[in-house]
């Protein structure tokens, strides 16, 4: 009898020890600790299509770090745990960012910028780029994010002349982006487009110097991209496009930041400031050249304190010009102020301390996006992502959707909390951007790598626990050597 209860006991001790290695071999990777798996998905050749947000843009600049940290990079270190292939990126050489030539750094292309805590300020880091804008890179590259690419410059011939970051590597002069990416035989990508086609047009303020891709271009070019790129039923992931507006960019510099004291008011107020315009609009509203409810949202007025409105430009407004009345009315909280605004508004015109910038010298269209502007930006972002549903609709079997606007209205409205940390769409202090205002800092990318993945395990039926964001900064250091 003894005999056979040590014989059951030794039984039940292995039945234990072999429950206990299978808890042991719980995969901390997958979203649920079993075994990591790519689904229905092949992540063996993986190749990433887009503009700066594919690049690994940030703090104004492309820089190696930057580009290390970059979404589809952080995407293919997750591949590479279910067969993912290797993952090439052009880089650049250091991390100062942007290019040189003949040793000098080339106007509009970098330095990155550093937080400089003693003026609580951005500011570009010193140093000259190692990158040289006349250096070809051989070889074919996964990550083919361009910075500055619209929709329709990834099947443009020629691009590469046109656009430094392209023709660094690109295969040929005649080249295209996702011609350069088939030619790899891709068994998986991602496309996240159409930013750049509405951004270049707010950043300017709509001052006309970057119009907006009309959507009827952007519906076909995309169409024909995704045709591609989905042939003989290839998977991928695909980004719908979040309203620029939101972005910190837009909503850091208040409408209203200046500070008056009585004097200046009275003088600003007085027949020497804008007395004599609002006279003006109060004889066009008496001869019927503009209605009451304008003559309301022109006329200028300041008050003692610390939120008055800044002065702008409208050309939406009516033309008074033949009245020889510009076109001015105090900024709302419906207008967008740009960002490097906060450093001009409130500056001086020739040393002239009656000219100010912002106050008596209206702001000039590209400093704001006005509330017409938006509306146009808007209009045309709800056009291309109705393109973008479509044709995910289209190819619904072998394409994810990330729903990258419902994303960054949940950062702008409250934020998203990750492993501990709330993800906000404000300056600085939000964690989700970078010094630009535009680009994700490395945790913002870590996020929109989960983003994706949380796409794909839908879709595929992967298990893609994601990155911990604990594991990425949000600020570069000033030192480009110490990373």
């Amino acid at each position: 009898m003894i005999k056979n209860f040590k014989w059951l006991l030794l039984v039940s001790l292995t039945f234990v020890a072999c429950n206990s290695s299978d808890d042991a071999v719980s995969d901390p990777n997958s979203t649920d600790g079993t075994p990591l798996t790519a689904g229905s998905a092949d992540f063996s050749k993986y190749v990433a299509l887009g503009d700066s947000f594919a690049a690994g843009y940030s703090d104004g600049a492309l820089f190696k770090a930057g580009q290390e940290n970059a979404y589809p990079n952080i995407l293919a270190t997750q591949f590479a745990l279910v067969g993912g292939g290797d993952f090439t990126t052009p880089f650049m050489e250091d991390n100062i960012g942007g290019f040189s030539s003949g040793g000098f750094q080339v106007p509009g292309l970098g330095p990155r910028l550093y937080f400089n805590v003693a003026t609580s300020t951005p500011l570009p880091v010193s140093g000259i780029s190692a990158t040289d804008i006349s250096t070809h890179l051989t070889g074919s590259f996964n990550n083919m994010g361009i910075p500055g690419a619209k929709a329709t410059h990834l099947g443009f011939s020629g691009y590469a002349a046109a656009n430094p970051y392209f023709g660094r590597f690109a295969s040929s002069a005649s080249a295209t982006v996702i011609g350069d990416a088939l030619a790899q035989n891709p068994t998986f990508f991602s496309l996240w487009i159409g930013g750049n086609d509405v951004l270049g047009y707010a950043t300017s303020g709509g001052d006309g110097s970057s119009p907006i891709t009309p959507p009827t271009t952007f519906d076909v070019v995309y169409n024909g991209m995704i045709a591609q790129l989905s042939a003989g039923g290839r998977k991928g992931v695909i980004a719908n496009i979040p309203y620029v507006s939101t972005l910190p960019y837009f909503t850091t510099v208040p409408y209203n930041p200046v500070p008056l004291d009585a004097p200046t008011v009275a003088l600003l107020n007085g027949s020497s400031g804008y007395g004599l315009y609002n006279g003006g609009l109060q004889y066009a509203y008496a001869n019927g050249y503009i209605s009451a409810a304008e003559l309301a949202q022109r006329t200028v007025t300041f008050h003692v304190g610390s939120d008055n409105a800044v002065v702008i430009v409208d050309s939406y407004l009516t033309d008074l010009s033949a009245l020889n009345i510009p076109s001015y009315r105090p900024a709302t909280a419906n207008d967008l102020i740009v960002l490097p605004a906060r450093a001009f508004i409130g500056t001086l015109v020739n040393s002239n301390p009656y000219q100010v910038n912002g106050v008596s010298v209206p702001l000039a269209d590209k400093w704001v996006l006005s509330k017409d502007e938006i509306n146009e930006v808007q209009t045309a972002t709800m056009a291309y992502n109705a393109t973008i549903e479509a044709a995910a609709a289209a190819h619904s079997e072998t394409i994810a959707v990330v729903d990258a606007k419902s994303i960054m209205n949940d950062l702008a409205t409250g934020g998203i909390i990750g492993n501990g940390y709330t993800m906000t769409a404000t300056y600085v202090t939000g964690n989700t951007f970078s010094l630009d205002g535009i680009h994700p800092s490395p945790k913002g990318y870590a996020l929109i790598a989960n983003k994706f993945l949380e796409a794909i395990n839908e879709k595929f039926g992967s298990n893609f626990k994601g990155v911990n964001l604990g594991g990425y900064r949000v600020l570069f250091p000033q030192d480009p050597t110490k990373f």
